[in-house]
């Protein structure tokens, strides 16, 4: 069984200027800084075995600033990296908002669908059982990795959950006994 915490990461520039950052890196707004500190407050106490973040400038360095100073590894992976959004990255977030719903199997132009974060980050679970099984970690990670993580673990379906409400809170908690069925999760 793997303890699994999910945060996002924290408030971007481009979050406070309306920008669909995508596969860009981004970099974190002074609020998101000392909000990565407050996680760091929040989490650094709370048994965990390792750190695991999108390999976006974003979410690392939200990582880095709530978990550099301690002891918790702090790996970055790819697959955690929100939406490609294609011909649409760096552009308005409202206009990425107004297509997510359309892009769920239908990639984004010269970018992907919702249904490839979804493989992927089912790949990434999978892997946290060679190593991590018996261990809590965090993921930092995007809309897209905490929509994933909603079917993948939560069994809801994708239409359900990409493009809902968006509701702050200090972390989602999933227990996984068992790595995700990769092929339900290709449906």
């Amino acid at each position: 069984m793997i303890e699994l915490v999910y945060e996002t990461h924290s408030i971007s520039t481009h979050n406070e200027e309306g920008v669909a950052t995508g596969w860009l890196h981004g970099e974190l707004s002074a609020r998101g800084r000392a909000l990565a500190a407050e996680l760091g407050e929040r989490r650094r106490d709370d048994g965990l075995a390792a750190v695991f973040a999108s390999d976006r400038r974003r979410a690392f360095e939200t990582a880095e600033i709530a978990f550099g100073s301690t002891d918790i590894p702090i790996l970055l992976d790819w697959r955690l990296r929100e939406c490609d959004y294609g011909e649409l990255t760096g552009g308005p977030a409202e206009r990425v908002g107004d297509e997510v719903k359309s892009r769920i199997e239908r990639p984004f132009p010269g970018g992907e669908s919702y249904r490839d974060v979804v493989v992927r980050m089912a790949r990434f679970l999978d892997d946290l059982f060679l190593k991590w099984d018996g261990k809590r970690i965090v993921v930092i990670g995007h809309a897209a990795t905490r929509w994933s993580l909603q079917h993948l673990v939560d069994g809801e379906s994708l239409d359900a959950v990409v493009g809902a409400p968006f509701e702050w809170r200090g972390g989602w908690e999933y227990r996984l006994a068992e790595p995700p069925d990769v092929l339900r999760s290709s449906r």
